[in-house]
């Protein structure tokens, strides 16, 4: 079976999950046999591209084709597309809900070399057509939006496949726009939405755009039965349409000594790490930590992240009085990552709106208990964490103290929260991913 993918990020370019679980699926997938040309924006800067060979570069505008050496049926093609909602990659981010406010239909960039792109008639009327785009990147993401689906279109001309795999909606028009050229089924992975990044006040262009994908569709891959109910109820999906397809987890391969570290003794850790954005609730842990100090001393809390709320949060942590008990450790990736996790007593996750959650797995797997939001879909189908609303800090905050005082508690979160995110696999994602392929191409034949 061959898989035309399509997705924005993908390691080492990451500013979410999102890369994490695009890297997890397809290297699952190509164990399983499938063949995957995976279409990504071609990345900006060549510090991190060590892994990657590159075989048979074409035509500079349009893409270069390579692989990784651990995806032996995925190959990749890179096109010159800037697609990083959060800003630069790995760096830092950008307010979600903000995007395409700040330039709208028909805004013009300058052009070098480049004319206006024509849509796709597959997406016409639901994006703007007469965007100019700069080759160098100095444009918005509506620009680079229709490019990628143009240069998504021309690729598909050059290759063979059997189903579309469009990621995210950033994605979306160009993978209907290949569907609708191509005859090819095409199925949707819904990562996150418009209403968990933006709570009620969305960007109606974004809605629009993961709508039309979501209805153009053949099927609907949801991360969680959360966010099943998001798309049915707030986007008019026929629940039949929606699959629940939940991610998985790989063991870190980073083996480090942490010993170097230095705390003071009997000093604890709780570890925030995600974006610091208003869907991951920044400001109730931030508010949690307040209670926790005001009855425990001995405690250090660490938020790893960057987000639109980053200043904020430190003002508000330097108003509560506590700035010198938070550390605000900025975007981690890679082996700095796996030391937050080593270091940390305590992972919380207080989202408002998470479609799933990887970081609670991942810390599992790094044998650290962790408390997650009920507002969450990694809620649906871990037994051994600690749950709580998001809004209620009282009980976030005892739910901390608890962990943190009783080492009984502490230890078995631990011993079982290890072996239950050992037991969430990609290999089953990627079963789920290719049973929906089958079904869809026996439905169109």
């Amino acid at each position: 079976m061959k898989v035309l993918m399509l997705g924005w990020e993908f390691p080492p370019y990451i500013s979410g999950g999102l890369g994490t679980a695009c890297y997890g699926l397809t290297k699952a997938l190509s164990e399983q046999g499938t063949e995957i040309a995976f279409v990504l924006p071609r990345p900006v800067q060549s510090a991190y591209s060590g892994h990657v060979r590159l075989l048979t570069p074409s035509d500079s505008l349009l893409a270069s084709i390579y692989e990784e050496e651990p995806l032996r049926r995925v190959r990749f093609c890179a096109v010159d597309v800037a697609l990083y909602p959060y800003g630069n990659p790995a760096e830092k981010a950008l307010p979600v809900g903000e995007i395409g406010r700040q330039a709208g239909p028909g805004t013009s960039c300058s052009t070098r070399g480049e004319g206006a792109i024509n849509v796709p008639d597959a997406v016409a009327g639901s994006i703007p057509c007469n965007v100019n785009v700069d080759v160098n990147y100095g444009c918005d993401l509506y620009a680079q939006t229709h490019r990628y689906s143009r240069l998504a279109c021309q690729i598909s001309r050059l290759d063979d496949f059997d189903v579309i795999h469009a990621h995210d909606w950033m994605t979306y028009p160009a993978g209907v726009a290949v569907a609708s050229k191509s005859g090819r089924p095409l199925v949707v992975h819904v990562h996150s939405t418009e209403f968990d990044r933006s709570g009620e006040h969305i960007n109606k262009w974004i809605y629009d755009i993961e709508r039309l994908g979501m209805h153009r569709a053949d099927q609907v891959i949801a991360v969680s039965n959360f966010t099943k109910r998001i798309c049915v109820q707030r986007y008019g999906v026929p629940d039949s349409k929606v699959s629940v397809v939940y991610n998985g987890v790989e063991p870190s391969e980073y083996g480090g000594d942490f010993k170097e570290i230095k705390r003071h003794k009997n000093e604890q850790i709780v570890l925030f790490l995600g974006r610091i954005t208003m869907q991951k609730g920044p400001e109730y842990f931030i508010a949690a930590a307040k209670k926790v100090l005001e009855k425990m001393d001995n405690v250090k809390f660490i938020m790893a992240g960057s987000g639109d709320m980053f200043t904020r949060t430190i003002e508000m942590a330097a108003g509560m009085g506590i700035g010198h008990k938070i550390l605000f450790a900025g975007f981690l990736r890679g082996a700095d990552v796996d030391r937050a996790f080593e270091m940390a007593d305590l992972y919380v996750m207080p989202s408002v709106s998470e479609p799933f959650g990887l970081s609670p797995l991942e810390a599992m797997m790094h044998n650290v208990p962790v408390i997650i939001s009920n507002q969450s879909g990694v809620a649906e189908i871990l037994q051994h964490a600690l749950k709580v609303d998001f809004w209620d800090i009282d009980e976030m905050a005892n739910k901390i103290i608890a962990v943190l005082r009783h080492p009984a508690l502490h230890q078995t979160l631990r011993e079982n929260g290890v072996q239950e995110a050992g037991r969430l696999r990609w290999s089953e994602s990627a079963r789920r991913c290719r049973q929906i392929y089958q079904h869809m191409l026996r439905t169109a034949g």
